[in-house]
């Protein structure tokens, strides 16, 4: 055999690997002008969207782009190419461009979050409207993904006849498969539904401070199956997003992150209430946790041995809270001790002389 036989015989299957170099090359140099010419008008504009898209979706546009001129070139030299190694490089290439448009879907996707999510900051005091976006856009950032694999495989699989024929036959049982598949995934179901009720109504979002299951902690994650509680501990409450939607539980940041704070105090009856009161004041008033808005100590309740003392204060947020109260506990008790040690609770006995 000389090298002209073997030209004769290899020049059909070259026809398909330089339509497969021809398009790669092509497809380079168009992304290459399309994001210079992009770039040149980006910089005209001082857009939030044109900067995280030029930083975040350059690779991705470029994977489509290749994919997209390969596929189209091979479409091209389909006669002058032998028919099983044609099959071949149509499924290899089929693939590519239907991974490159997945990937490049979910990019846009990250990039919109980010556009977004841009104008917000989770990380300041005051950040109940920031939680809100924040809750919503990662939520919904999740179905759109789960959307885009399912029209992807749906469209994947309706471009090659032998997996359209497979979809029919499968269609032609969907009466008794969605009934298992339903009765099976009902649970499933219930908690993608809480997950989007839950990204719309928002009775929890991201950095909520809540109580549940008689933990304190505050929100960390939520996807669209299961929520995160970081309890105050460190430890991590894992519960069905559904139990938000069906069971009660407390949200101490629904409308915003202010709270009281209480400090229970038992005392003797000759307790001087009033010096209880400026004390309170005097020491809310050197403490850098206290919001300034409400400050009250009353008696709350009385037994045959003590009565009950409530001191009422405010603060910003249940963390400030929380050490606002441990704090004018200490020193409430350590200036009854000092000051009225008469006053602190104990039993009295008479003793009758016969």
């Amino acid at each position: 055999m000389n090298l002209q036989n073997l030209f004769d015989i290899l020049k059909p299957y070259f026809w398909g690997i330089g339509a497969v170099v021809a398009g790669y090359i092509f497809g380079v140099l168009v992304h290459a002008l399309i994001w210079k010419l992009y770039r040149k008008f980006s910089k005209k504009s001082e857009t939030i969207f044109f900067k995280i898209l030029n930083q975040k979706w350059y690779k991705a546009s470029r994977y489509i782009i290749i994919s997209i001129f390969i596929f189209f070139g091979l479409k091209q030299v389909y006669s002058e190419t032998p028919d099983l190694f044609y099959e071949i490089l149509y499924y290899v290439v089929s693939i590519s461009l239907f991974i490159s448009i997945i990937y490049g879907s979910i990019k846009l996707v990250y990039v919109i979050e980010e556009i977004i999510l841009h104008h917000y900051e989770i990380n300041v005091k005051d950040n109940l409207r920031a939680r809100q976006v924040y809750t919503q856009v990662m939520i919904l950032r999740r179905i759109a993904i789960v959307f885009i694999f399912i029209l992807a495989i749906g469209g994947f699989a309706l471009s090659f006849d032998s997996l359209r024929k497979l979809g029919t036959g499968i269609l032609a049982s969907a009466g008794i498969i969605g009934l298992v598949i339903g009765l099976a995934a009902q649970k499933i179901l219930g908690n993608l539904l809480a997950g989007i009720q839950i990204a719309i109504t928002q009775p929890i979002r991201l950095d909520d401070v809540v109580i549940v299951e008689n933990e304190w902690g505050r929100i960390e994650e939520i996807t669209l199956t299961y929520a995160v509680v970081r309890i105050w501990d460190l430890r991590r409450l894992v519960l069905p997003i559904s139990y938000f939607i069906e069971k009660p539980f407390q949200n101490w940041t629904r409308v915003s992150a202010d709270i009281l704070g209480t400090v229970y105090l038992y005392v003797d009856y000759n307790i001087p209430v009033e010096s209880i009161r400026k004390e309170l004041t005097k020491i809310l008033e050197s403490s850098d946790k206290w919001d300034k808005k409400v400050n009250s100590v009353q008696i709350t309740n009385t037994t045959e041995k003590a009565i009950e003392l409530r001191a009422l204060m405010s603060a910003g947020d249940a963390s400030l809270a929380w050490d606002l109260r441990c704090e004018v506990r200490e020193k409430l008790v350590n200036f009854i001790k000092k000051n009225y040690p008469n006053s602190l609770p104990h039993s009295r006995v008479i003793l009758n002389k016969q």
